[in-house]
């Protein structure tokens, strides 16, 4: 008899590795080769040039809230991740061309883009506006831009709103915003320093970034805020994305990685696509 316990306590035991093996491969969703541009990837696009949430160290090396979240959800999701960088203008036509999975550069939500794209909001953003320490503007609201010259990133939520906000001031007697735009924010603070404009206005995360390098200061928060996204060209990603977001608010990873950047968080415990997707 206690032989036979014996060898049934040894065959448990050898056992162990191949339940652990069987588990975790339940816990991988199930996503269709076809749902994915290369199998056993999942490849994101991203411009590392908006720190805290993207940006290259002085390795040369990807950081970021982002760039964390890209790399754990590939884990969740049982897939390599894998990043594309490019400047954000050319992100969703790429996107729709299936040149990558997924954008991962936290983009505004948007109705427009909604239906373009399945978006998974995650966390929420304002927009901010950085000038040179030796500027004399004086910024209390966006209406204190008019008539100044600021850039902006082309083809983001951020130059739509200044956009806006210029015709609303027009359409009340006072004179437009001048922009100018830059397809990153590397190169529109160049141009601050070179002094070919006023300010740049950019996610409020990344001005408060910016701002800290010397001769900048922050001048104005909290403008136009809203969810930010990432997007997938399929729905099976995107839902399984979602999901492991789920899964990491329950555990409490992602709390940890939000302080660990210092981004503000998505209110409530479960993630979802919001809108309707490409029709």
């Amino acid at each position: 008899m206690r032989l036979t316990r014996r060898l049934l306590a040894a065959a448990f035991l050898l056992l162990q590795p191949a339940m652990a093996i069987s588990a975790k491969a339940q816990a991988c969703p199930a996503i269709p080769a076809s749902s994915l541009v290369a199998p056993g990837k999942l490849m994101l696009s991203i411009n590392p040039t908006l720190p805290p949430q993207q940006f290259l160290d002085e390795k040369g090396e990807l950081q970021g809230l982002n760039v964390d979240l890209g790399r754990e959800l590939g884990k969740r999701l049982c897939l390599t991740t894998e990043f594309v960088r490019m400047d954000f203008p050319a992100m969703v036509p790429a996107l729709r061309a299936a040149r990558f999975d997924g954008i991962d550069t936290g983009m505004f939500w948007t109705e427009e883009r909604a239906k373009l794209m399945f978006l998974v909001p995650y966390a929420q953003q304002a927009i901010g506006v950085f000038a040179m320490e030796s500027s004399g503007l004086k910024i209390d609201k966006i209406e204190d831009l008019s008539g100044h010259l600021i850039a902006v990133e082309i083809g983001t939520n951020q130059e739509r709103k200044v956009r806006e906000a210029s015709a609303e001031m027009v359409a009340h007697g006072l004179k437009p915003i001048d922009m100018r735009t830059f397809s990153n924010a590397s190169e529109a603070a160049a141009a601050l320093r070179a002094g070919q404009i006023e300010a740049v206005a950019i996610v409020e995360d990344a001005a408060r970034a910016i701002a800290k390098q010397r001769g900048m200061k922050l001048i104005l928060t909290g403008y136009g805020g809203a969810d930010i996204t990432f997007a997938f060209r399929d729905r099976g990603v995107a839902e399984a994305v979602a999901a492991a977001f789920t899964a990491m608010r329950k555990e409490g990873l992602y709390d940890t990685l939000f302080d660990k950047w210092g981004l503000t968080k998505l209110p409530g415990t479960t993630f979802a696509i919001r809108g309707p997707g490409p029709v």
